[in-house]
């Protein structure tokens, strides 16, 4: 597991993904057998990797990639280090012959993610990303509305992402600052528009064009160290995509904004018989026949209250953390062939839709 003492390596995929499937006794497999993860925490910092390993019961820790690449009886590397060093390190794990599970994106540009893809493929290795709003139980209650037809036919998709990430002046930004750096292969640009290409694909229709404004709101940052810093990457991307069916979706991403919705994420689904918001966990819906009937007039005050005209999807079923759930799923398909399609083809094409919102900035166009 190279980079896991970052924030997301540690809780989702170190704390809330592996050490919670060591602790539940592994993953089951249909046979009965059980699959234990036996992590190796690799990384750059010594004191930190042992503090972790230590506060986690984790027995193994190393600087050293290459020897942790040479130990035969490690056949999965996991990667949650920066996006600019990812394509070297899975390219060497490819080379030492270790299966892949990779964080998004999984390179700085289209070129390069593919290259992770063709070389994966033709040493044989299995080879998975990270797609974990996939499993969100929000999306999940998503997901089974437009299963059940409640829509009818979509006609649009609005989502609303981000929150306010201070600057680290008077209060310590909540957020890595390469992040904000250009050169260091930051930008929300290239780290979300990877995510809003699997949730569309997935959930509403293949994307087919996308029209973007990015923006660097705030010009000036101060990093982990209180140092003074000018922010060259985007911080705010105003996104929209025609999906196959003729769906429309609008997506706005932004570290630069104050969350007034109920919650860091919302989707705002519209169909012909139904409409839903889905948050990280909640969804409400509202279908044809409660739909109230407003009529403009500025004159008086408002007297719908249209949140209170909303149903709230029940959580009929368990869910559990979205990124165990997706570590499970690659896990069985190690060990017992199950489908797994969510592979580097698909993360390159997360890298692909980030390159064209990109590039239709530049070129303030459409891109197909």
């Amino acid at each position: 597991m190279n980079g896991v003492t970052g924030r997301m390596g540690t809780n989702q995929h170190l704390v809330r993904s592996l050490c919670a499937i060591r602790a539940q006794g592994g993953v089951e497999l249909a046979d009965g057998r059980r699959a234990m993860p036996d992590p190796i925490l690799v990384g750059r910092d010594a004191g930190k990797l042992a503090s972790l390993a230590k506060a986690n019961g984790i027995s193994r820790w190393t600087t050293d990639l290459s020897a942790a690449l040479a130990n035969a009886e490690d056949t999965v590397y996991f990667d949650s280090a920066s996006t600019g060093l990812r394509p070297r390190s899975i390219q060497q794990a490819i080379a030492a012959g270790k299966h892949i599970y990779t964080e998004k994106p999984v390179a700085p540009t289209l070129s390069e993610a593919l290259d992770l893809y063709r070389a994966a493929k033709a040493a044989g290795v299995r080879h998975g990303v990270v797609q974990d709003k996939l499993w969100l139980p929000g999306l999940l209650k998503l997901r089974m509305l437009i299963d059940s037809g409640f829509f009818g036919r979509i006609l649009s998709v609005r989502g609303e992402f981000g929150y306010w990430v201070f600057e680290g002046d008077w209060q310590p930004a909540q957020r890595p600052s390469w992040n904000y750096r250009k050169q260091d292969d930051g930008g929300i640009i290239i780290d979300m528009l990877c995510h809003w290409r699997y949730v569309l694909d997935n959930l509403f229709g293949a994307v087919e064009s996308v029209s973007c404004l990015g923006a660097t709101h705030i010009p000036k940052r101060w990093d982990e160290q209180g140092r003074e810093y000018e922010a060259t990457a985007d911080d705010a991307a105003y996104a929209t995509f025609e999906l196959a069916g003729g769906i429309v979706a609008q997506i706005n991403s932004s570290w630069t904004t104050r969350v007034r919705r109920d919650d860091l994420v919302t989707f705002h689904v519209d169909g012909s018989l139904g409409s839903a918001v889905a948050g990280l966990t909640d969804c409400w819906t509202q279908a044809r026949v409660n739909t109230p009937k407003p009529v403009w007039n500025p004159d008086v005050p408002q007297t719908i209250d249209f949140f209170d005209t909303w149903q709230k999807v029940p959580a009929n079923r368990a869910y559990d953390n979205a990124f165990k759930v997706e570590w499970e799923l690659f896990i069985r398909h190690l060990y017992e062939d199950t489908p797994f399609r969510w592979n580097l083809l698909e993360g390159a094409k997360g890298v692909q839709l980030a390159e064209l919102g990109l590039k239709s900035w530049a070129e303030r166009r459409w891109i197909d």
